[in-house]
């Protein structure tokens, strides 16, 4: 099979070499459809369908939040409410995809898009779609387009709530555009093709939340505030009681309690809109409110005060704890939930974020796994006594436990510091700054374990028969893994690319400082010195240049990211400009620099021979000025932000519309080489390609 995809490759390639760039038709089919389902409600109906070859990501694609799923969005009409989010009907593929990490899910051939709608009389309801469809190759540019249903069967009357009703977002992930990969085989993995496939596929993911939520669970007894409370119980449940098999009886009620209560959080949490979760992750504020609490946890583990819920709470419910009847044993366990509160909070958190994107029933499922993992030591140890009074022989290790987790909470608390950072643009924390805080916390969690420091209430490490302190093994081991990991982010502070950690870290164009690998010889580097000096990029250098990649930064380059700016630049330093139509999150964009443009020999002529221009076909934050917007006749819509200009440009000029392209131009405009250069990771093909455009260059210009 992979002798075959080489072939096919070189049969691409080969045929490509032959052929220019061209606008390639869109190869999805849009339908809409009114349908009535009650009183003044509606559903209104999407019908997509797919050429034979593309795919279209579904509205939680899953992978590695590279995959820019469809949204759609309604214009604010007050005699319009949206009742519920956007769902989608159709046969999803799940599975493996090559150059993306994790399970992906996507729709071929057909799929229905549904959102439900109640109104107060006839009317149009109108909005944009935003979508992209994907060939085992290449994903072809972001499409927006409007759409209206028509309703005329109505009859006039008011419409509750209709403040919300002005947009509604089906997507579930903040990062968008793919331009990958090869699709994954329908009958290998996780591809399915039919219902009952379907069906089986998210039974295994469902079965894997679970697991998660009991593992989650069973990390959460350890904490000193659950921990405590088990052998005070399991006498409790054993002094109580008549026979020991009542006392088993009364600790299975006590588990399955907890196991109840869980599972009512998890049914409320079900209970949310399906992009509830997307809207609170990316929202700066409930980001703040996380770092926050998680600050405090944080300090609160290693000691620095005790953070406890109002007395009053727990008092309250105990009190209707002292029946002896199922009631009276289920406010026992409310009354655990509450006064554990402070240590089960980071573990619900996390499991929060883990259920964002597993459909309805996922939150119940991985709430009932973590009461199940919570309860079941209680459980166990009125069945085995025996084995906690072993367990209680724990010396200072409870302790040290909740001071390690008071250093994972500080870490996960930059994280959510750093996503608003990262929304709101304050520059708080760059990518060297949070390097530096989490290699600052992984040693000294680290020096910590090995017994270097210690806290207000750590007890004395254990002594061997000679009266030394020694360290027990896991401890050991935990703190062996925490000093790895600290040296292992220790390069990203000169501009390693750390790709185990890159999803969780700032873009590495946060950086101030990374080391200048130098891009080529002594004579290149002198040239690209003086060019800085004379010209540099102005337009939306504020805004894109942090998306730079690394071979740019590394290396030295300058990166235009104006058209017509670096047209300008090659009038001015007599050099060809190589324009590259890219995307903020496209993969293959990201692989032709890590696989190609990053290699030192490209490089060193990218920096000394040409202009590179980044013209980013993504880029929709900021609207364009009203006067330079415009309707674009290869777009066939309105250009109104930069991704649109660049997407404009390349088809109207290029006549292409799919990303990474890279085309060479002069400073007029002109193609120095008719065909542009689509990915692929030659590089010596890529070599090749550039020096024909220096050398025709230089006929024209020298």
């Amino acid at each position: 099979m992979k002798m075959l995809r080489l072939v096919w490759l070189f049969v691409l390639c080969s045929f490509s070499a032959t052929t220019f760039a061209q606008i390639e038709a869109d190869p999805a089919t849009w339908k809409y459809e009114v349908k009535k389902t009650g009183d003044n409600e509606y559903q209104l109906i999407f019908h997509l369908t797919v050429k034979q070859g593309w795919h279209i990501f579904a509205l939680k694609p899953g992978g590695d939040g590279m995959q820019l799923p469809p949204s759609f969005t309604f214009n604010k009409q007050e005699s319009v409410k949206l009742i519920g989010g956007i769902t989608e009907k159709g046969k999803p593929i799940t599975g493996p995809m090559d150059g993306v990490d994790g399970i992906v899910t996507f729709f071929k051939d057909n799929v229905d898009y549904i959102q439900k709608v109640k109104v107060a009389g006839n009317i149009t309801i109108t909005g944009k779609q935003k979508y992209q469809v994907c060939d085992d190759n290449h994903c072809l540019a972001p499409t927006r387009k409007p759409f209206s249903f028509e309703i005329k069967d109505a009859t006039s009357t008011a419409v509750n709530d209709t403040t919300k009703s002005d947009t509604a977002h089906a997507t579930a992930q903040t990062t968008t555009n793919t331009n990958n990969t090869n699709v994954p085989k329908e009958s290998s993995g996780g591809g399915v093709a039919t219902d009952k496939a379907n069906a089986a596929d998210k039974s295994i993911s469902k079965g894997s939340l679970y697991l998660r939520g009991f593992l989650s669970g069973l990390l959460a007894v350890i904490t000193p505030c659950v921990f405590a409370m088990l052998p005070m119980n399991v006498s409790f449940f054993l002094k109580r009681s008549k026979t020991r098999a009542k006392g088993i009886m009364t600790a299975l009620q006590y588990s399955l309690s907890i196991l109840l209560i869980f599972a009512i959080i998890g049914l409320l949490v079900s209970l949310l809109p399906r992009n509830a979760f997307n809207n609170l992750s990316t929202n700066w504020i409930v980001n703040m409110v996380f770092f926050t609490i998680f600050i405090v946890f944080g300090f609160s583990f290693l000691g620095a005060f005790e953070l406890n819920l109002p007395s009053s709470w727990a008092t309250k419910i105990d009190s209707k704890a002292s029946t002896s009847n199922f009631v009276g044993i289920f406010f026992m366990a409310l009354t655990l939930v509450i006064v554990s509160f402070s240590c089960t909070v980071p573990f619900i958190g996390g499991l929060l974020i883990m259920v964002q994107d597993s459909g309805t029933l996922g939150p119940l499922i991985g709430f009932v796994g973590f009461g199940t993992g919570l309860a079941l030591p209680f459980t166990l140890f009125v069945l085995f006594p025996t084995l906690l009074n072993e367990f209680g022989k724990q010396g200072g290790w409870l302790n040290a436990v909740k001071v390690t987790f008071g250093f994972i909470e500080l870490a996960l608390a930059l994280k959510f510091l750093s996503n608003a950072d990262l929304a709101k643009g304050w520059r708080l924390l760059d990518r060297e700054v949070f390097l530096s805080c989490w290699i600052t916390l992984s040693f000294l969690l680290g020096i910590y374990l090995l017994g270097l420091i210690r806290f207000s209430h750590d007890s004395e490490l254990p002594k061997n028969d000679w009266g030394l302190p020694f360290l027990k093994v896991p401890r050991l081991i935990f703190a062996i893994c925490s000093l790895v990991f600290a040296f292992y982010l220790i390069p990203g502070m000169w501009g390693a690319p750390l790709n185990g950690m890159s999803a969780l870290l700032p873009p590495p164009g946060t950086q101030d400082f990374i080391i200048n690998t130098g891009g080529g010889n002594s004579s290149g580097g002198s040239t690209a010195s003086s060019s800085n000096d004379v010209v540099k990029p102005v337009k939306y250098v504020n805004e894109l240049r942090i998306y730079e990649p690394l071979f740019v930064t590394q290396n030295g380059i300058e990166s235009f990211f104006d058209y017509e700016e670096a047209l300008n630049a090659s009038k001015i330093l007599k050099k060809p400009v190589m324009l590259d139509f890219t995307g903020i999150n496209c993969a293959n964009c990201r692989k032709m620099e890590s696989q190609v443009l990053s290699n030192p020999k490209v490089a060193a002529i990218l920096k000394d021979k040409f202009i590179l221009a980044s013209l980013y076909s993504d880029y929709d934050k900021k609207p364009l000025p009203a006067k330079e917007q415009f309707y674009s006749q290869a777009l066939q819509g309105q250009v109104e932000t930069l991704g649109d200009l660049n997407e404009h440009i390349q088809a109207s000029k290029f006549k292409s519309n799919s990303q990474p392209y890279y085309f060479f131009v002069d400073e007029k405009g002109n193609k120095l080489v008719e065909e542009g250069y689509q990915y692929d990771s030659d590089v010596a093909k890529f070599l090749a390609h550039i020096n024909k455009v220096l050398e025709n260059y230089n006929k024209t210009h020298l």
